[in-house]
């Protein structure tokens, strides 16, 4: 398998095991990868429909759930490729003043 499929499966599942666990994951973080995703094509490594399914495969590895059981049927559709759907859990927010 080519290093840069190699390196992108692993940074899909670091990016997608934190956000499971509730942490953040670093814009930038998301960034490259997206830039990793687009260079895969360009080079002429992998196409965007086969990037898709191993990141779906990544996904359900991690999640226990398809990207369309979590982001909805269309999410290719929101987040056109090479873009990553990273939906962080909302922070809890407390109130400090009583009014």
């Amino acid at each position: 398998m080519d290093k840069i499929i190699t390196e992108l499966q692993r940074r899909w599942s670091a990016m997608y095991a934190a956000l499971e666990q509730g942490e953040d994951v670093a814009p930038a973080t998301g960034l490259r990868t997206e830039g990793m995703m687009e260079a895969a094509v360009l080079a002429g490594i992998a196409s965007p429909d086969e990037l898709d399914r191993q990141l779906e495969d990544c996904f359900r590895q991690i999640s226990g759930r398809s990207l369309a059981a979590a982001f909805g049927d269309e999410w290719r559709r929101f987040h056109p490729f090479p873009e990553l759907p990273l939906w962080m859990r909302r922070a809890p927010v407390y109130p400090s003043t009583a009014d």
